[in-house]
C-alpha cells in the first residue's frame, strides 16, 4: 500500500484566507499534526511517499483533488474548479512519475474536475459529482480519457454554495468494495439506489457529525482498518460495529481549518510493477 502525501510548508500559510480556510493555521501545529498523520499511515502498513506541492498554496496538502488514479494504475491530471488550485496537477506530475505512475491524460481549459468529486465504485464504474468544482465539460473529458469506463454523474446540492463546496466525497467514502461510510440526507436518490443495487453496505453518519467530516474516512488494508478524524465518536462506533478497526488522528489544523479529511490528505498509489 503506497500513499502519497504533501507535507505543509511554512510559505504556504499566508495563502489561507484567499483559499477560504476557516482560520489562520499555526504552522508549527500544522506541521506536527501532519507528521503524526503520516506516522499513523505508516503504522497501518503504508509506504508513505512525500511530494512537493504547489509552492505557496496551502490547499496543496490535499493531494487527492488534483489527480485521479485509475484502477490500472495510471493518473489523469485534473483541472480544479477552485481557480487558485489550478497549478496543483502539474506540481504533482514529477512525484507521480518518480513513483512510476504513468500519466494517462490531462484536463484543460474549461474542463473542470476535482478528485473530491470522484469515487471508483469498481474497476469499471466511476461515480462523479456534478458540483461547483466539477462541471459537465470536465465529466465529458473523463469519459473521453477513460474509454471502457462507465462514468456516472450525479448533480449534488447547492448546500452552502460555491464558497464552501460540497464534494461527492463529502457524502460517501468506500472502506472496502462492499462497505462505505455515507451521509444519506444529501445524496441523490439514483445514487442511493445504485449503491443498494450493488449491495454495498452503508455505515450512516449521524446529522450531528456531518459538518465535522464524519463521512471523510480513509479505508485501509482492504477495509479491515480505517483512518478517521478524531471527534466523530458515533461514526467510529458504527464503523467498529461493522467490523472495522478505526485509527484516529488529531486534525484541528490540517483538517478542520481547511475542510479536508484523511481522504483529501492522501493519494493512494498503485503498487510498483514487478
Amino acid at each position: 500500500m503506497r500513499i502519497l502525501v504533501r507535507p505543509p510548508a511554512e510559505e504556504d500559510c499566508a495563502s489561507w484566507e484567499g483559499l477560504g480556510w476557516r482560520a489562520a493555521p499555526d504552522f508549527y501545529s500544522l506541521a506536527r499534526e501532519h507528521e503524526a498523520f503520516r506516522a499513523a499511515l505508516a503504522s497501518a502498513g503504508a509506504e508513505v511517499i512525500e511530494a512537493r506541492g504547489d509552492p505557496g498554496n496551502l490547499d496543496s496538502i490535499y493531494v487527492y483533488d488534483p489527480t485521479l488514479i485509475t484502477p490500472d494504475g495510471r493518473a489523469v491530471l485534473l483541472n480544479p474548479g477552485k481557480e487558485r488550485r489550478r497549478g496543483e496537477p502539474e506540481a504533482l506530475r514529477p512525484a507521480l512519475e518518480a513513483a512510476g505512475v504513468a500519466i494517462a491524460g490531462q484536463l484543460a481549459g474549461d474542463e473542470l474536475a476535482e478528485g473530491g468529486d470522484t469515487v471508483w465504485l469498481d474497476d469499471s464504474t466511476l461515480l462523479v459529482g456534478h458540483t461547483y468544482r466539477t462541471n459537465e465539460a470536465g465529466i465529458e473529458a473523463l469519459r473521453r480519457l477513460l474509454p471502457g469506463v462507465d462514468v456516472r454523474a450525479f448533480p449534488l446540492a447547492h448546500y452552502h454554495g460555491a464558497g464552501e463546496v460540497l464534494h461527492l466525497r463529502s457524502l460517501l467514502n468506500p472502506i472496502s468494495p462492499t462497505l462505505a461510510v455515507a451521509y444519506l440526507p444529501l445524496m441523490p436518490v439514483p445514487f442511493v439506489e445504485l449503491l443498494e443495487e450493488r449491495e454495498i453496505r452503508l455505515v450512516e453518519v449521524p446529522d450531528e457529525e456531518f459538518e465535522t467530516m464524519g463521512p471523510n474516512v480513509l479505508g485501509l488494508d482492504g477495509g479491515t482498518r480505517a483512518l478517521a478524524l478524531a471527534g466523530n465518536d458515533e461514526t467510529r462506533r458504527r464503523l467498529e460495529a461493522a467490523g472495522v478497526d478505526v485509527l484516529e488522528y488529531d486534525g484541528d489544523e490540517i483538517s478542520r481549518k481547511g475542510d479536508g479529511g484523511p481522504t483529501c490528505l492522501t493519494l493512494p498509489l498503485p503498487p510498483l510493477a514487478g
